[in-house]
């Protein structure tokens, strides 16, 4: 099939101090499922806000040509109208609004500025049906969880008359069996003739679904390939300019004495205080030592790590936490990092960073003591600091002043990890590190990783990813709902032991809620 319905040609787009893409060509057929990849902050994201309007035209350098017709959007609604749809990866929908709501909003369903429910309700079941979900359209979106909103997503674009979906790592923060779910779905949209582009990291779910892919690099368009000719290794070697032999980075590790230590710890739901979400944990982490938590979404993995580090979560919070043998008062996030304790969290859009605020401030704010005089900042040390970690860490920016709000993912953990850093703590616990981010940045991150490991420190991973739990840990507990169900050393861990830990303590829980019933 050769039925060209997209061409860019020669897109330049220019921010201040950076060519975030320089003469990005882009062809894609009719029909097809066309991935974008590349590392972060190459211009993925970039070059589709241009092509569906974000960044209107006359703001960037380039043609864009939709059904062979030159297209110059001025804005998202222009190439809505066309049937051009985009999916951010932060879902655009608004939590207090029902279902129905969130579909039409911005295309109401009115007459004379009246909005008609019954065919608000009527219509939305209908496109709730296409994407596969049985929701009442008047059920609140806070109520439904990730994989849901993301199938509301793409009902809000089928609403739309899309010809054209472009979705910006729709999977990012799925599960595995709702990312499953999703990837049919844009096959069963392309048996109906749908056209698909889809900015992916994840290598396995590309190869399952693309036609072909385009790959891109620092601003430019490397190469695209076919489905016939797309290996990993290939895939990899053309968004970093360079092999990675290795995914993950070798490391002989240097284990001491317990630093950090858990006992009985028991965490109960804040919402619904009779329902208990961490039953009962005892874990350790040794000087030196990478740690991993390993479970399926719901284990209670973040909760735990939340509970630990100032009770940000939960009520009628029990149990004991150990700094290097003394017990250690870990009531507030403050008194938490006084002790030595760090949470790089999941969410780092939300609670990891000030995304309106630069990089220098950034990467100071958990240890203002450490660039103050008698309670004053100096913001000359500040300066210093900023670009040591900078440096240290790698962050890919114009200078500690560019907002992090613009930086991409895998610089954004960056400046995430440089704050903690900046604040030396013994023991760091890091949730979900390489969500959302590339392979390059991946191995950049577990680089960093080992790198204070052999310093000393102590290092807890959470990751929904078996693969990368079993390439940096030195061993991993397996936590199942809200239970420690398995501990494995690393030469003997693999994917099928963990998840026959899983299963195990599964059947395990259903046994004690039998008993106790």
């Amino acid at each position: 099939m050769n039925d060209i319905i997209l061409e860019m040609r020669d897109i330049t787009k220019t921010f201040p101090g950076v060519k975030a893409l320089e003469n990005v060509n882009l062809k894609v057929r009719r029909g097809d499922i066309h991935a974008i990849c590349g590392e972060n902050g190459a211009g993925k994201s970039t070059l589709m806000k241009v092509l569906s309007g974000v960044y209107p035209y006359g703001s960037y350098e380039g043609e864009t040509h939709y059904e062979g017709k030159e297209c110059r959007f001025n804005g998202i609604h222009d190439s809505e109208k066309v049937g051009i749809v985009i999916i951010h990866q932060e879902l655009a929908l608004v939590p207090l609004l029902s279902i129905g709501e969130n579909i039409f909003l911005g295309n109401e369903q009115a007459t004379n500025g009246v909005i008609n429910w019954n065919t608000v309700r009527r219509r939305s079941s209908e496109l709730l049906r296409k994407v596969g979900l049985r929701e009442d359209p008047d059920t609140l979106v806070t109520n439904i969880g990730t994989g849901k909103q993301q199938l509301v997503e793409i009902a809000k674009a089928l609403s739309k008359e899309v010809k054209l979906l472009i979705l910006d790592e729709p999977t990012a923060s799925l599960s595995e069996k709702d990312s499953d779910a999703l990837l049919d779905l844009l096959l069963e949209f392309k048996a109906q003739g749908m056209t698909s582009i889809m900015i992916s990291h994840k290598l396995n779910e590309i190869q399952r679904i693309a036609d072909q892919i385009t790959v891109i690099r620092d601003g430019q368009s490397i190469e695209t390939m076919d489905k016939a000719d797309i290996t990993e290794d290939r895939i990899v070697t053309s968004m970093v300019g360079r092999s990675i032999e290795n995914r993950y980075p070798s490391r002989t590790p240097k284990i001491g004495e317990t630093i950090f230590e858990v006992k009985n710890w028991s965490v109960y739901h804040p919402l619904h205080p009779e329902r208990q979400v961490i039953k009962n944990i005892n874990l350790n982490v040794r000087k030196g030592e990478v740690v991993g938590i390993a479970g399926l979404m719901g284990a209670g993995r973040t909760e735990f790590a939340m509970s630990v580090f100032g009770k940000t979560y939960g009520t009628n919070i029990s149990g004991e936490v150990f700094l290097h043998g003394k017990r250690a008062d870990t009531s507030t996030v403050g008194k938490a990092v006084a002790g030595g304790l760090a949470y790089a969290t999941e969410d780092r859009k939300v609670y990891g960073l000030n995304l309106i605020d630069h990089i220098k401030h950034n990467v100071t704010i958990a240890n203002l003591p450490g660039v103050s005089r008698s309670g004053v900042i100096d913001d000359m040390a500040e300066l210093k600091v900023a670009n040591e970690y900078r440096k240290k860490t790698n962050i890919r920016s114009s200078s500690v002043y560019q907002i992090a709000g613009n930086l991409s993912g895998g610089n954004q953990q960056k400046v995430v990890l440089s704050k903690w850093l900046f604040a030396n703590p013994d023991m760091l616990i890091l949730d979900e590190p390489t969500r959302g981010i590339d392979v390059g940045a991946k191995y950049e991150i577990y680089t960093i990783i080992n790198k204070l490991a052999d310093e000393g420190k102590g290092i807890l991973v959470i990751s929904s990813e078996m693969p990368e739990l079993l390439g940096i840990c030195d061993r991993i507990y397996v936590l199942n709902e809200g239970r420690i169900v398995g501990e494995l050393a690393s030469h003997e861990a693999s994917q099928e032991k963990i998840m026959r830990a899983i299963v195990r303590g599964t059947a395990r829980e259903e046994q004690l809620e039998r008993a106790a019933s």
